[in-house]
């Protein structure tokens, strides 16, 4: 079911609910696209009232800035307000990971869980993307030609999303299913917003530079969730520094899996997801080892 929400200053950020049980809003990833997180919600239909939306300026949303990671954080605020309730459970994936972090930082009482999936952490120097740079390289030798002809944005639409095509088909473990996850993923296509990537990465980066966010992590009482594909270009070691801050987290890396491990592996996500959420979020806080499911 869809709806509308209005944020205090009045812009309007499409959403969709799902399933029945406690709250669970997704933040999808980009910044600058909109949310591809329905496989998600229908893993946990049967389990939680899911929520998705697509981030102001991108997808369905209306778009207008300011694209900051404050107004980001006020309009997750909004959206857990008006459909979710008091208390949620939230799952970010890559960026949204980190929108989903600090607002469970900014606004703890107000979060039960935290699933941090394929984020890329919060070291100042960011020193996981030469790794990125080339393992994304490596993987697109197959379509190296035609990646290098459609050049850098901006494009036209259609060679736009052919970009992304080949960029997200990168993302995913297994090269014969690769083109095909990608493709789904962008459809239907609703373009992403550069201005938006542009603005919020930039202030990303300054942020773990000056903000001291591993200190916030260290007081932060919400069990948080980490969940990794094995295989994600993004090198898994750049979240290290993230699991070592937080008191309260289990860690869970899946193998066979790339960026977007619901995907490729969305039996053994979902049973890490059920069983994190059913926890007890006011259980004492306990050091937890992190796992790994086993193969398939």
């Amino acid at each position: 079911m869809t709806a509308d929400v209005r944020t205090e200053d009045g812009c309007r950020l499409w959403a969709d609910q799902s399933g029945a049980g406690s709250p669970l809003v997704l933040c999808h990833g980009g910044p600058g696209m909109w949310d591809y997180l329905g496989p998600v919600a229908r893993l946990l239909d049967d389990h939680a009232h899911v929520v998705r939306w697509d981030q102001r300026g991108c997808g369905r949303s209306q778009r207008r800035g300011p694209y900051t990671v404050a107004r980001f954080v006020a309009d997750l605020d909004a959206v857990r307000e008006h459909l979710a309730g008091p208390r949620t459970a939230l799952l970010g994936h890559s960026w949204g990971a980190h929108l989903a972090l600090r607002y469970a930082i900014e606004y703890p009482d107000r979060v039960s869980h935290l699933v941090y999936v394929s984020g890329t952490g919060i070291d100042p120097d960011r020193g996981w993307h030469p790794h990125y740079e080339r393992n994304l390289r490596r993987r697109l030798e197959p379509y190296r030609e035609r990646w290098a002809a459609l050049g850098d944005p901006p494009r036209a639409a259609a060679e736009e999303r052919e970009g992304a095509i080949l960029q997200w088909s990168a993302d995913f473990a297994d090269p014969d299913a690769a083109l095909r996850h990608a493709e789904e993923m962008a459809t239907p296509w609703l373009g992403i917003n550069r201005e938006c990537n542009q603005a919020l990465n930039a202030e990303v980066k300054r942020e773990l530079r000056e903000s001291g966010l591993a200190a916030r992590c260290r007081t932060l009482d919400v069990p948080v969730l980490i969940v990794d594909g094995a295989e994600d270009i993004r090198p898994r070691w750049g979240v290290d520094s993230l699991h070592r801050s937080l008191p309260r987290v289990t860690r869970v890396s899946l193998d066979g899996a790339g960026h977007l491990p619901w995907v490729e592996r969305p039996d053994a996500f979902r049973r890490a997801l059920t069983t994190f959420l059913t926890d007890d979020p006011q259980a004492p806080a306990a050091p937890r080892p992190a796992i790994a499911w086993p193969a398939r």
